[in-house]
């Protein structure tokens, strides 16, 4: 499937706030019961396939990029993994042995080893959630914006939109920087963390 056309998730960290939502949706949406009071109490624990990564002032999402030519579709000994119709990387675990090479070959350092059931495990998109037309759970629990889901034509046709939007109000002169508490902790941070580096040269 041309890259244009995939749909996948999108991240921008500059809007993560770190509050973690979408690894709790998604460690639902894996669970049994698929409802968060009853997920907690499930043996064993439902794990999520994103994770928040603190990064100095940022916050970023790493989850699997469902890449094209995805070097651990190519290296999986068994065809455990493989693109299904919407192009999304997929596990097939009865097939996995746990090998770990699609761990080691992943740029991304995505795919996590399951040791109850000794086989791997990563983001799938949501496959029963993709069947419904909703967006992944990690995407619509996200309220910041840094996660979207579409084709990279839809996210830049957002972008473009976005940005023609701030270039008018700028223009009549209404327009407003959206700035928040965490902006605010975010750039001061990043200050300290550039003072304290000059400091050590």
């Amino acid at each position: 499937m041309p890259i244009d056309s995939k749909p996948t998730i999108f991240i921008n960290p500059a809007k993560c706030i770190g509050c973690r939502q979408c690894e709790i949706a998604c460690a639902v949406e894996h669970s049994q019961s698929k409802d968060l009071f009853s997920a907690i109490f499930e043996d064993p624990l439902p794990l999520p396939r994103i994770h928040i990564l603190p990064m100095g002032a940022y916050n970023v999402p790493m989850n699997c990029r469902h890449c094209d030519g995805a070097p651990c579709v190519e290296v999986c000994p068994t065809g455990a993994l493989y693109h299904d119709e919407d192009g999304a990387v997929m596990i097939t675990p009865e097939k996995c042995i746990g090998c770990k090479m699609c761990a080691i070959v992943c740029p991304f350092g995505i795919p996590e080893f399951e040791a109850l059931n000794g086989v791997m495990f990563k983001c799938d998109l949501c496959p029963d959630r993709r069947a419904e037309g909703r967006p992944p759970a990690c995407v619509e629990a996200c309220k910041t914006g840094a996660l979207q889901f579409g084709t990279m034509d839809e996210i830049v046709s957002n972008v473009r939109k976005e940005t023609a939007e701030k270039i008018i109000k700028l223009k009549e002169g209404t327009y407003e920087e959206e700035y928040n508490g965490w902006d605010l902790f975010r750039s001061m941070y990043a200050e300290i963390i550039r003072i304290n580096e000059g400091e050590s040269k």
